[in-house]
């Protein structure tokens, strides 16, 4: 065997365990990263994937954790985040730790400036930071700030700042989450030019796709144990999907058989104004009719006014609106959140983090937010019926938990998004809107949401789905209205949408 399967580890955990109270995060997990490789970390959440990289980074000092880590045959013994770094380990975190105010040449330099006379020297400071961006390949002024850059961008600086740090291995925590298409190709470009430099990477990412396109290893981990590690030549996806989860997935797009009834919502001539750019139109001129046990999905290009239309339907957004919003046939005026729930509306938004939940406070009490008026009593809550009911909820839901007491941010994603739904589904609403519901949950967690998606409309419910995958909104809507630049760019029944067709209108 040639290339860098046969090369010696760069970086090599040998049978790491790892425990927090009441769970055994890892157990017994190995890995390695060899030089000029890109080794992917696949798996559920709460597989054991940032556990590990923690474990690696230095996060996870050691002492805390049994098992042996070894940088070039030896072994290694990380007390800080710095001794993995000063040992070439940088990892670049889904949450970017960036400056936004300050120029790209300033974060890449932060904290080891080059001075002259004792005085920080910005021309050498660009001139370093301009080449670092050249031996990326990539095109950018870093005299601009971070703050103006898009995310794609930022996370190539950060990559910079990794490679000036004389990293030898690079892990890409979710690289590619919140990127668009253009994004992700640049992104992948200069993943393989560092391979060609020997840099070795390891690549943590739900999607499978590119995955497979980018790795030559992958290795799966499920409930904190190695479920498999090969060649990605030796994979198929099918083989992948089967060890993340422990059992077959055949069908990512479960069905579950539903009737269309009345109309339920009719938007009529919506236009959202950009609240920074008087004039320029975010949504323009949008219709459409949603009905009983329907789902229609929403799709388009980043930028398309997806997320602008359903947070103006919602009432959640700043900028001047006119337009018509008809529920169950009556005009309604929603001018807040407040008026779309009582239109009987519920959104679940695309940021789940900063938007749908209360990461410090607990499954109970996330649960029970919406709805905590219906709980008290001359001014009193039903402590006794407010648990009752957020446990039938998490129980319906399978939302994975150790109590409902427990916060929120202890929750693998899918469990996260299941306590955001749930929230909505003690009081079932008439109308939900789901802005990217899937996004940044493993496949498995998918599905129960599709299902989930489908049991609803069974009941009646309308429901209107944003998505930028475009498998999920083929496998699961049954009506798709394709938007571009804010105007509808056209629509498709289920049965006669295609990849092709949707892309052409939405381009």
């Amino acid at each position: 065997m040639t290339g860098p399967a046969a090369e010696a580890p760069l970086l090599e955990a040998r049978e790491i365990t790892k425990d927090f109270p009441g769970v055994r995060a890892l157990d017994g997990v190995s890995f390695s990263v060899r030089p000029g490789e890109i080794h992917a970390l696949v798996g559920e959440n709460g597989a054991g994937k940032s556990t590990l990289i923690k474990v690696l980074a230095g996060v996870h000092p050691h002492g805390s954790y049994g098992g042996d880590v070894r940088m070039d045959g030896a072994s290694v013994r990380f007390r800080t985040v710095r001794d993995a770094e000063t040992s070439g380990i940088a990892v670049i975190y889904q949450e970017l730790a960036l400056v936004k105010h300050m120029t790209v040449a300033e974060n890449i330099l932060l904290g080891d400036e080059p001075r002259h006379l004792g005085m920080v020297d910005h021309d050498a400071m660009v001139g370093e930071a301009e080449a670092l961006m050249q031996q990326l390949g990539v095109q950018m002024d870093v005299r601009s700030e971070v703050i103006h850059l898009g995310v794609g961008m930022q996370q190539l600086v950060e990559i910079a700042k990794a490679i000036r740090k004389q990293g030898r291995v690079l892990v890409l925590d979710e690289p590619t989450a919140a990127l668009a298409e253009h994004e992700v190709a640049t992104l992948i470009g200069i993943a393989r030019r560092l391979r060609e430099q020997g840099v070795g990477m390891v690549y943590i990412s739900h999607k499978l796709d590119e995955v497979f396109e980018i790795a030559d290893r992958i290795t799966v981990l499920r409930d904190g144990q190695t479920a498999g590690s090969d060649l990605t030549a030796n994979w198929t996806r099918e083989r992948v999907v089967t060890a993340m989860v422990g059992r077959e997935m055949n069908d990512m797009f479960p069905r579950v058989e539903h009737q269309r009834g009345d109309v339920a919502l009719e938007v009529q001539g919506l236009s959202l104004e950009d609240p920074e750019v008087p004039g320029r139109l975010l949504v323009d001129d949008v219709s459409f009719k949603v009905h009983c046990g329907e789902i229609l999905g929403i799709a388009g290009l980043v930028g398309s006014g997806r997320t602008e239309l359903v947070s103006a339907i919602f009432g959640c957004t700043r900028g001047p609106r006119r337009g018509k919003i008809f529920v169950d046939g009556r005009e309604t005026t929603i001018r807040s959140p407040a008026d779309g729930i009582r239109a009987g509306m519920a959104f679940v938004p695309e940021d789940r983090k900063q938007h749908g939940l209360g990461l410090i406070f607990s499954v109970l009490e996330n649960l029970t937010l919406v709805h905590l008026g219906e709980f008290c009593r001359f001014g009193v809550i039903d402590s006794q019926r407010e648990f009752v009911e957020a446990r039938e909820t998490a129980e319906s839901l399978k939302v994975k938990t150790a109590s409902l007491d427990v916060a929120v941010n202890t929750l693998s994603g899918g469990n996260q998004q299941k306590v955001v739904l749930g929230k909505w589904l003690m009081r079932p609403p008439r109308i939900l809107f789901l802005d990217e519901p899937t996004r940044g949950i493993d496949v498995g967690a998918k599905a129960e949401i599709h299902r989930l998606i489908g049991e609803l409309t069974a009941r009646g419910m309308a429901v209107v789905m944003v998505s930028s995958e475009l498998p999920e909104i083929l496998g699961v809507a049954d009506r798709i209205l394709v938007l571009r630049e804010g105007r509808v760019a056209g629509s498709r029944d289920r049965d006669v949408a295609t990849p092709d067709n949707i892309m052409e209108m939405a381009t």
